[in-house]
Parts: structure tokens; C-alpha cells; sequence
């Protein structure tokens, strides 16, 4: 069975697993967005909320959070760990924005991440969310996933999402990172997969093997 093979035979009961999948990040414009993604690196979505839920309503735009010190926006986000590098890329981001980009969020891989705190993953969350462009976004539970599933062998998120991106149809690539991460979080969890009860069991690598020898 080749890669695009098994993709297809994936995809149709994640598909019905995870009708609509989303976002889990909380924002209302681009730049909220792209605020709160930097902010996830090394912390859960659900941590990220609880801190944008308080800052939003007040700082909200690029020229906002320009005119804060990194101090001060190290103080309203250290909850989400790294802080004080967060705060600084967050800052500059801002800047860059305003200087550049005229404060809107581009929308190329390219200008993306030129920005300061912004990877491949972030920008692949913005392009696919904001943008409804084509876009393999490879966070810890993509990449686990990906790799346990026979869809690759590379352990680094970059080369994953070359590879990925090779067989797995443009227009199905961002829900199918996102439905992924779902299942990642539900059922393929790190330390303990739930193989026996996956619906995936028979068509994942691993989960063949696990049912095997349970």
C-alpha cells in the first residue's frame, strides 16, 4: 500500500470521527490568533485561553501590544511558560506588523515567518485557519501520530511536513492535521494508546501490531 493509499484509508473515519474539526485556540481576528499560537508553543491550548480571555478585551491589536514593555506583557503571560522569550517575540512581532505589513497578518509562508516567534507551525495555523489556504501543521500530536500510523518515519516536524505534503491532497491537508490532533488527544494518547477500542486499529501500523499481541 503506498503512503497516499493509506492516507485515503485514514482519512475516511477520522472523517466521520471528527465531523468538524476546529480550531481549539479562542480568538476573534488574525492577529488574536497569531498571539495565541506563539503563545501555545510548550503549553496547552486550554492554558492559552485562560490567559488571552483576560488580555484580549484590552490588547487586541498590533499597535496595543507595541506600546506595552516586554515586562509588561511578560507579567499578563507567564502562566504559558517561556515568558519572557514570548514576550519579546510577541512585542517584535507587533512591530514588525506595523512596519511592514501595515498592521494585517500576511498571508504567505514566506512573510509569516519573518515574523519574530513565528515558525512553520504557526504560520501553517494561520494560513489554514484565517486564510483557508493548503497547509500541514505538525504539532507533538501530528507528529506522534503520523509516525505510529505508517504515514512517515521522520521525526522532525519540518521534514514530516514535506513528506506529508507530497501525497496528501492539497484541499484535505489543514482538517486532516487538525483531526489528528483530535484523535491524538482523545484515543492516541503519548504514554497510553487506546488501540483496542480505535477505529483505526486495522489500518494503523501500530495499532496492528498492538492488537496483535494483545
Amino acid at each position: 500500500m503506498t503512503k497516499k493509499e493509506l492516507f485515503f484509508k485514514l482519512k475516511e473515519p477520522l472523517d466521520q470521527l471528527y465531523k468538524n474539526p476546529r480550531c481549539t485556540l479562542d480568538y476573534t481576528t488574525p492577529f488574536e490568533l497569531l498571539v495565541a499560537t506563539i503563545l501555545s508553543a510548550q503549553c496547552t491550548d486550554a492554558r492559552v485561553n485562560i490567559v488571552t480571555k483576560e488580555i484580549f478585551p484590552t490588547y487586541n491589536t498590533p499597535e496595543a501590544f507595541a506600546a506595552l514593555s516586554e515586562t509588561e506583557i511578560a507579567t499578563m503571560i507567564q502562566s504559558t511558560g517561556f515568558y519572557k522569550n514570548k514576550a519579546k517575540n510577541i512585542r517584535t512581532c507587533a512591530l514588525q506588523l506595523i512596519e511592514r505589513h501595515n498592521s494585517k497578518v500576511p498571508d504567505t509562508m514566506e512573510e509569516l515567518t519573518k515574523l519574530a516567534g513565528v515558525g512553520r507551525k504557526t504560520a501553517g495555523v494561520i494560513l489554514g485557519e484565517i486564510y483557508g489556504k493548503p497547509a500541514i501543521v505538525i504539532d507533538t500530536h501530528a507528529k506522534r501520530l503520523a509516525n505510529r500510523m505508517g504515514l512517515t518515519k521522520q521525526t522532525d516536524p519540518v521534514k514530516i511536513e514535506f513528506e506529508l505534503a507530497k501525497f496528501i491532497p492539497p484541499e484535505f491537508q489543514f482538517d486532516f492535521c487538525h483531526r489528528l490532533v483530535a484523535h491524538g488527544r482523545a484515543v492516541c494518547k503519548a504514554q497510553k494508546p487506546a488501540c483496542k477500542i480505535c477505529t483505526l486499529n486495522g489500518i494503523c501500523k501500530y495499532g496492528s501490531k498492538a492488537t496483535k499481541k494483545g
